[in-house]
C-alpha cells in the first residue's frame, strides 16, 4: 500500500484489538503498518477485507498441523472479514517445492479431484461455511493459456527465483531443478491477483510465494496484499514439524479416543506451543493457565483442558466427556505425569523389540507373554498382535499399570 496515496483512517480501540488478534501467535506480519491501515479503513468503511488461504490437496486428510492457519483465519472471520477457502487443483499439478531438495512428483487429475472433494469438508470443522467463500485456482489457471503462462513468467527474473533458499540449495548441491517448478510460486501469487486478496495466510515455508503474490499485485496495478506466516506445529514427537511421513500427527478425522489420546501424550513443555496455536482460548487465559501449573497446579489439568478442547472442536463434547472417561478407563488412571523418554531407530520396528529395547520387558518372548495377556498399551489402546511393527513417530508405550515409556521411533 503506497502511504503517500491513499487517506490514512485512525487506529481506534477496535482496531487495535483487531491488530492484537492478527498478531496472536504468528511467525511474521507483513507489512504490520500497512495490515493496521488496511483494517482501519475496513472499520471506517465497513468493507470486509478480502483474506486467502490456499492448500493443494496433495492428500486426503488434513491434520491439526493444517488447522494452525485455519485457525487463524478463524479468528479473522469471526472479526468480520470475507476469508476465502482456496483449494489448489491446478497448482497441485506442478507440486509445491517449498521446502523441498528434489521435485516432488505431480498427483494425477484423478487423485486431486479425489482429494479435494475431503479438504473442504474438513476445513469446515474449523471456519463458519456459511461466511467461508470456496474457491478452485483452476476457475483461471486454466484460462491463462500458452500466451498467458508467457506473459506471467515474464513478471519475475530467474535471478530473484534462485535467491529462494530450497532453489539455492538444490543448485548448489548439483540436484535437478525443473523448469515447471518456477511456475508455482507464480501462479500461487497470480492467485492473489485473481482474488485481489488483502491478506494471505500460509505457514513459515510459504513466505517466498506469499511475497510472490505482493509482488504480482503490483504488476497488475492493485494494492499489494499483506502477509501473514504462521509457525510450523511442532508434532507428538517434540521434534520434527507435524507430518503424515513423520508419522507424529494427528489427523483430524480421527476418532474421538485416538485424538484425546494422542494430546495427552505431548510433552509438559509443548502443550503450551500447542495452547498458543490451537486454542480458542485467549491468550489471558491461557498466561492465567500457565501461572496456576508454575504455581502448583498438575500439569494434566491443563493437557486434559486441551485435549478435550480439541476432541470437541472435532466431535463433539459428549464424545470429549467420553474419550477422556474411555483413556482413564483402559489406563487405569491415565499417563503419569513424569515418564522416561526413550528414543529408538529401526522403524518400522516390530513391538515385541520396541518392549525390549525401551526397557519395558526383559525379553522379546517375555513381550510375547505379556501382549497375549493384554498387558501391553500403545497410545491407550490394548495390543494384541505380537507381529505389530510401529512406523516412525512418537508413541506412549504401557506394560502392565504401572510401567510406561514415551517412545520416539526413528
Amino acid at each position: 500500500m503506497n502511504q503517500a496515496a491513499v487517506t490514512r483512517f485512525p487506529l481506534t480501540g477496535d482496531v487495535e484489538r483487531s491488530l492484537e488478534v492478527s498478531l496472536r501467535g504468528v511467525d511474521e506480519l507483513l507489512p504490520q503498518e500497512e495490515w493496521a491501515q488496511k483494517l482501519a479503513r475496513s472499520q471506517a468503511t465497513g468493507q470486509p477485507l478480502r483474506i486467502k488461504l490456499g492448500l493443494d490437496p496433495t492428500a486426503p486428510d488434513i491434520h491439526l498441523g493444517h488447522t494452525v492457519v485455519l485457525n487463524k483465519m478463524r479468528q479473522l472471520q469471526d472479526l468480520g472479514h470475507q476469508v476465502i477457502f482456496l483449494i489448489g487443483d491446478f497448482t497441485t499439478l506442478i507440486g509445491d517445492p517449498s521446502g523441498r531438495n528434489s521435485t516432488r512428483p505431480p498427483l494425477t487429475a484423478e487423485q486431486i479431484k479425489a482429494n479435494a472433494e475431503t479438504y473442504y469438508t474438513q476445513a469446515a470443522k474449523v471456519l463458519d461455511p456459511s461466511r467461508t467463500e470456496i474457491r478452485y485456482n483452476s476457475e483461471w489457471c486454466d484460462k491463462l493459456g500458452a500466451r498467458g503462462m508467457i506473459e506471467l513468467a515474464a513478471k519475475y527474473t530467474v535471478a530473484r527465483m534462485m535467491e529462494r533458499n530450497d532453489f539455492h540449495q538444490r543448485f548448489t548441491d548439483g540436484s535437478s531443478i525443473s523448469l515447471h517448478e518456477f511456475l508455482y510460486p507464480l501462479l500461487q501469487g497470480y492467485d492473489s491477483v485473481a482474488l485481489k486478496s488483502d491478506l494471505e495466510l500460509g505457514g513459515t515455508d510459504q513466505k517466498f510465494n506469499l511475497l510472490m503474490g505482493r509482488h504480482l499485485q503490483q504488476e497488475w496495478g492493485q494494492e499489494p496484499q499483506c502477509v501473514l506466516t504462521m509457525p510450523l506445529l511442532v508434532g507428538l514427537d517434540g521434534v520434527d514439524k507435524m507430518s503424515k511421513s513423520k508419522n507424529n500427527y494427528i489427523g483430524i478425522t480421527e476418532d474421538a479416543n485416538s485424538m484425546f489420546a494422542k494430546v495427552l501424550s505431548i510433552s509438559d513443555t509443548l502443550m503450551w506451543d500447542w495452547y498458543t496455536l490451537l486454542s480458542f482460548k485467549s491468550l489471558a487465559e491461557i498466561a492465567a493457565l500457565k501461572a496456576e501449573v508454575a504455581g502448583g497446579r498438575n500439569p494434566k489439568d491443563a493437557k486434559v483442558m486441551l485435549a478435550k478442547e480439541i476432541t470437541t472442536r472435532f466431535h463433539s463434547a459428549a464424545a470429549a466427556d467420553a474419550a477422556e472417561e474411555d483413556f482413564h478407563n483402559r489406563s487405569k488412571g491415565g499417563i503419569p505425569d513424569e515418564i522416561p523418554e526413550v528414543r529408538l531407530s529401526g522403524a518400522p520396528l516390530g513391538i515385541g523389540a520396541v518392549l525390549k529395547q525401551a526397557g519395558l520387558a526383559p525379553s522379546t518372548s517375555e513381550a510375547s507373554r505379556l501382549i497375549d495377556g493384554a498387558g501391553v498399551r500403545v497410545d491407550g489402546s490394548a495390543v494384541s498382535d505380537r507381529g505389530l511393527k510401529l512406523d516412525a513417530g512418537s508413541y506412549v508405550v504401557q506394560v502392565g499399570k504401572r510401567k510406561f515409556a514415551r517412545v520416539l521411533l526413528d
